[in-house]
């Protein structure tokens, strides 16, 4: 009906045009910037309470059973004045976001909203809000107990808009170990501060790539076509397992060298690198053949199809098997190409974290 309207009144004068345009873009800023105050009003008041909560439990003489009790009697008053939205598990949550988060909030700015509750929160906060999430996000991070790990999810989730869902399912999918695997320790410990930065190419590779909403079973016997066919099926969830400032371009992208006609699997650009990206599919173990015919492609693309200003093609190889051992005897040290083993299940993440803490022990061991 929208479209209609608008379709119907093509031939306005340009100054109401205008009008209309500027309207509609300032009710939306007005709109995210109140439902932004909202919230941070929302995560403040529950770090208070939570506050408040384990102030008083500490006063108590047997902490647990009297811990348990102002639990109770709070909720008793709150909903009695509130209805609903305050119940002992909700207010349990509230004493564990405090935990999680007590040094967001300084003393002077506790005690303004709090305590005082006269400074309008514009004043109270700066130009940095503390949270930047909804409610339903940090009852999931609450849940992570490394704090490097719980502050990278956080800073991806803020920058890229993840919903409750997708902030799920790159936790089940261990999407920090995955991107840790495939760093050194120095860039460890930047997820932690920065989030995935993207600035050369292993920044966009993950080891494993994750493709459990293939809804595939790893006993069913299926080929490149049909796991291609699969990932197309299913773009928006695998450009989400890709990453950040992925396009889709073509599948089976058809090219002619020498009279000879090749097909590239998939091919993508990335914004960010400004390159494009090129995958091939293996079902089987991956060899030396592969790893050459991916080189070719990358050549080609660099040589025939890549402009001036952008920079050079990656190749990525998701293949169910690989040794890296092979690769690295295959490829040049300089090259942009990439193998990565594909999981159709969600790995399991103690095995990933116990890796992932041997091999930090390791490049520690290597400086000493």
């Amino acid at each position: 009906m929208k479209n209609e309207v608008i379709t119907q009144e093509e031939n306005l004068p340009e100054r109401m045009k205008t009008l209309c345009e500027n309207s509609i873009e300032l009710v939306k800023y007005a709109r995210a910037i109140a439902a932004k105050q909202i919230n941070i009003v929302h995560l403040l008041t529950y770090y208070s309470l939570g506050r408040w909560i384990v102030e008083e439990q500490q006063n108590g003489q047997d902490r647990a059973k009297y811990g348990q009790q102002i639990l109770k009697t709070l909720s008793k008053h709150l909903q009695a004045e509130f209805k609903k939205g305050f119940s002992v598990d909700t207010l349990e949550n509230v004493r564990k976001f405090y935990l999680t988060y007590k040094d967001r909030i300084s003393e002077p700015m506790f005690r303004k909203f709090a305590i005082e509750k006269s400074e309008p929160l514009v004043r109270i906060l700066g130009d940095e809000l503390p949270f930047t999430l909804p409610w339903t996000h940090y009852l999931v991070l609450m849940r992570i107990q490394n704090e490097n790990e719980r502050r990278f999810y956080e800073i991806e989730a803020t920058n890229c808009g993840w919903s409750k869902r997708t902030l799920q399912r790159q936790y089940n999918s261990s999407l920090y170990e995955r991107l840790a695997l495939s760093r050194d320790k120095n860039e460890v410990m930047r997820l932690a501060s920065e989030g995935n930065v993207i600035e050369k190419p292993e920044d966009i590779v993950k080891q494993p790539t994750v493709l459990e909403f293939l809804g595939l079973e790893e006993s069913e016997k299926y080929i490149e076509s049909d796991l291609e066919t699969a990932l197309i099926n299913k773009l928006q969830k695998f450009l989400l397992e890709l990453g950040k400032g992925y396009l889709f371009e073509a599948r089976q992208k058809r090219f002619t060298f020498d009279e000879d006609s090749y097909y590239i699997d998939l091919v993508f650009y990335n914004r960010i690198l400004r390159c494009y990206v090129l995958i091939d599919l293996k079902t089987d173990k991956l060899t030396h053949q592969d790893l050459g015919q991916m080189q070719m492609y990358v050549n080609y693309y660099d040589r025939y199809v890549k402009l001036d200003n952008e920079t050079p093609t990656v190749g990525i190889l998701l293949c169910k098997e690989k040794k890296d051992a092979l690769v690295e005897i295959t490829l040049p040290e300089d090259s942009n190409i990439y193998a990565s083993e594909y999981k159709l299940y969600l790995p399991d993440k103690k095995e990933l974290q116990e890796k992932l803490k041997e091999w930090i022990a390791e490049e520690v061991g290597e400086e000493e």
